[in-house]
């Protein structure tokens, strides 16, 4: 192939990059076509075979080699929503008449959760209880 024709598929590769999310294929190969195509300018004796050869070796070396670099520099932090654990130390009203270590229901931000009574009484129903810890779905809760 002509040089003119390397430079426009690697032009076409990284615009393929830009246009995915985010794998850091395209831009290599796209990378790797441009390099050929600069070395056919250079050196015009090199015949389409060993472009082929050459365009292969420089995309599978630098997808090896700087992928996973450019894949850790470019990561984005984990997101982050509301953690179960901050619901620890919010009021919760009990749904049912939950005995010492019986389970029941709680309602919790506006939604009914499993709850676990971990105090040293009863808690009756529509009294406030404080969440001391979540596990799973189920709400432990004690009297207030």
């Amino acid at each position: 192939m002509t040089w003119w024709i390397w430079l426009v598929l690697g032009l076409v590769l990284l615009a393929g990059e830009m246009l995915t999310p985010g794998a850091f294929y395209f831009m290599f190969l796209g990378i790797s076509a441009g390099i050929v195509g600069l070395l056919s300018v250079a050196f015009p004796a090199i015949t389409e075979p060993a472009q082929w050869i050459l365009f292969s070796i420089v995309a599978v070396v630098s997808l090896v080699f700087f992928r996973r670099p450019l894949m850790q520099k470019f990561q984005l932090p984990p997101k982050t929503g509301h953690k179960v654990d901050s619901l620890v130390g919010q009021t919760a009203i009990a749904l049912d008449d939950l005995g010492v270590g019986a389970v029941g229901k709680a309602e919790l931000r506006g939604a009914a959760w499993s709850a676990r009574n971990v105090g040293d009484r009863p808690v009756t129903k529509s009294e406030r209880c404080k969440v001391e810890r979540v596990d799973g779905l189920t709400l432990d809760i004690r009297n207030e």
